[in-house]
C-alpha cells in the first residue's frame, strides 16, 4: 500500500469514528480497533482518546506504529527522540513513526484538562504502548 492510500484510508477510519469520540464525555472509552485490508495483512488500526489532567505526563515509551494526535481541548506537549518541545492547541496535529521514542508527552497546563484523538496503524496484537527505559 502507497504512503498516499494509508493516509486515504485513515482519513476515511477518522471520519467514519471520530463522531462518536467527539461526543462522548465519557473518559473511559474504550479504543476502537478496525482490521485493514489484505494488503495490510497483520495490521490493524486503533483510534481512541486520551484525557490528560492538569500537569499530567507519560514516561518516554514508543508505539511501534504510524501514530496521528490530534488535539481536541486544551494545549498539550509533545516530543520525539528528545527533539524540539511542540506546543499543540486545539485542531492542531502531531505524527509519530514506528521508530520514534516518544519523549515528551503531557499537558502543557497545570489548571485545565487536555484531550486529544488518537490514530495508529500497528502490528495487530502488538502492545499499544511500550515503555523506554
Amino acid at each position: 500500500m502507497t504512503r498516499r492510500s494509508l493516509a486515504s484510508l485513515i482519513l476515511v477510519l477518522f471520519c467514519a469514528v471520530s463522531p462518536a469520540l467527539l461526543s462522548q464525555s465519557d473518559a473511559r472509552m474504550p479504543p476502537i480497533t478496525v482490521p485493514l485490508p489484505p494488503e495490510l495483512l497483520d495490521q490493524e488500526a486503533i483510534m481512541l482518546k486520551v484525557d490528560l489532567e492538569p500537569g499530567q505526563a507519560s514516561q518516554p515509551h514508543r508505539h511501534n506504529a504510524h501514530v496521528l494526535v490530534y488535539v481536541l481541548s486544551g494545549e498539550i506537549e509533545m516530543s520525539v527522540n528528545n527533539g524540539e518541545v511542540l506546543r499543540l492547541g486545539p485542531g492542531e496535529t502531531f505524527v509519530e513513526t514506528p521508530s520514534d521514542v516518544h519523549s515528551v508527552s503531557r499537558n502543557a497546563s497545570d489548571s485545565e484538562d487536555a484531550s486529544f484523538l488518537v490514530v495508529m496503524i500497528k502490528e495487530a496484537g502488538a502492545a499499544v504502548t511500550v515503555p523506554v527505559n
